[in-house]
């Protein structure tokens, strides 16, 4: 070879860009420390000191315009990519404050947030024994806690995007469970399938039924009492209506801790319907499964031991953060993995060199699975289950705290007395105080919340939520799951409400 040759060839090299690594990863690492610091600065201690706004409110046009939003050809310089993420967290709203009440999950415990990051560096994902090894056994050892916490010596689970899919699985595992040849002959083969659920059950159930094919309209709803509880009798009229319309009653859902008023259906009734008519039993516990936990509250849930499947979202009332669901089985024979799997070679090869039962990825109808385990172990190590005992029960006597200090004050109206930790109630405000009796006192008294709301949206005071429910017109829904709450926010919470409605 000619040495211009050879010289020719060296520049080549040096010139490709393939021999090189795209990433420069000092400047990487030197991103990563100073993204870290924002993100401890601005949305940790920021994010839950009472002393700083739950949320910088801004009306869409204007926080489109603050946040330059727009994708362009060429990368933007470092320091301009981090204003960006100070933006970012900034202008969202802060879930661990002390002060937001808005949804069923608040609050940041550290050990849960290192879990999701470790988890999100590490990116893997949870179908195979060979890229999630770690994840794979620990899943299957926090599963198995849940199972032994809700009664079951045995059984199955997986971890799901939420408890909704969770509740979904139920249904379509019941459905294999009865007619499994449906996998494979679909709906066609199957007579007019019938579900029940209360009327204060979660959507997911009708949403369920959209999806899989079975239909809204087969959906019955069962009756519920003053406190949001499924009525038996109710649920037995429903099932023989069923039965005499030709339909085939196969699953049943109950729900512990009902999205709004936080009712718990009398499990141990439902079971024995459902023995009685060979109806799946699937219990919703996806709010209320974390008072099992508690010593002194889990009564709530007596009879959940008696169910097929069970929902439970750790990411709420725990704190283990978004997204956190397990969908768990009594079932032992497998039945998950048969009604998901599709066997697919490229990933479950037949002839792997270690035992196959480590490759759990065919019982979801997912491919990649984020890892929802780490973070809840994470915590479960730090804090120990009576650590996380304490935690349910603090819970549970904030809800009673603010419940008696209602009592004493004017203008603060209980909706229903708390059974678990959701507490609803009315502000009723000066001007229509005593007027309970007049034609438009319930129209006018339910403009008042979604008024309230908006001025402590504006004001960034504080987050609670509202709504109405039946015949009932609007009211707040306060729920406290975040252990840095104390006494004396919950005194501002009625304070400011008192403040923000009066002149209404």
């Amino acid at each position: 070879m000619s040495q211009g040759h050879s010289r020719g060839k060296r520049l080549t090299m040096a010139e490709d860009p393939l021999s090189h690594p795209a990433l420069d990863k000092m400047a990487g690492e030197e991103f990563l420390q100073e993204a870290f610091q924002i993100i401890l600065e601005e949305a940790v201690r920021k994010g839950t000191d009472v002393a700083e706004k739950v949320c910088d409110w801004r009306e869409p046009q204007d926080l489109q315009k603050i946040l330059d939003l727009e994708l362009r050809s060429s990368g933007e310089p470092q320091q301009r990519v981090l204003e960006h993420c100070r933006d970012v967290i900034h202008y969202s709203v802060k879930t661990c404050h002390p002060r937001f009440f808005n949804q069923l999950f608040s609050g940041l415990d550290p050990h849960a947030l290192v879990g999701r990051m470790i988890t999100e560096t590490l990116n893997t994902s949870q179908y195979t024994y060979e890229i999630a090894p770690v994840f794979v056994l620990m899943e299957e050892v926090v599963l198995k806690k849940l199972r032994e916490l809700i009664g079951w010596g045995s059984g199955d689970g997986i971890f799901c995007p939420g408890g909704s899919l969770s509740n979904i699985y139920a249904m379509n595992v019941a459905r294999y469970q009865r007619f499994p040849d449906s996998k494979r002959t679909g709906i066609w083969a199957l007579p007019r399938l019938a579900v029940f659920t209360s009327q204060e059950c979660h959507y997911s159930i009708q949403k369920g039924a959209a999806f899989l094919g079975i239909g809204t309209d087969n959906i019955y709803l069962v009756g519920v009492d003053e406190r949001g509880k499924m009525i038996p009798a109710d649920l037995e009229k429903q099932i023989n209506k069923a039965k005499s319309e030709g339909a085939c009653p196969f699953f049943v859902n109950a729900t512990c801790g009902t999205t709004v008023l936080g009712a718990f259906d009398p499990l141990v009734d439902v079971a024995d319907l459902c023995e009685r008519h060979g109806a799946w039993f699937h219990v919703d516990a996806a709010w209320g499964g974390s008072a099992l936990l508690s010593r002194r509250h889990r009564h709530l849930l007596r009879g959940i031991e008696r169910a097929d499947s069970v929902a439970w979202n750790p990411h709420k009332m725990l704190m283990t953060g978004l997204q956190c669901s397990a969908f768990l089985l009594r079932d032992s024979s497998g039945l998950l993995q048969r009604c998901h799997c599709a066997n697919a070679t490229y990933l479950f090869q037949t002839d792997k060199f270690y035992e196959m039962a480590y490759d759990t990825g065919d019982k979801t109808i997912q491919c990649g699975r984020k890892v929802d385990c780490l973070k809840l172990w994470l915590m479960w190590k730090a804090n120990g289950t009576e650590g996380l005992e304490k935690r349910v029960d603090r819970a549970f006597e904030f809800t009673r705290y603010l419940a008696e200090e209602i009592k004493k004050r004017e203008g603060f109206q209980l909706v229903i007395e708390p059974e678990f930790i959701n507490l609803c109630f009315w502000f009723v405000p000066p001007s229509l105080r005593g007027k309970q009796g007049c034609a438009n006192y319930w129209e006018r008294l339910g403009k008042v919340a979604p008024a309230i709301k908006e001025r402590m949206m504006k004001k960034g005071s504080m987050m609670v939520g509202y709504q109405p429910l039946g015949s009932k017109v609007n009211f707040f829904r306060q729920v406290v799951t975040n252990p840095v709450v104390t006494k004396q926010d919950l005194d501002f919470f009625l304070d400011e409400i008192e403040r923000l409605g009066t002149d209404l």
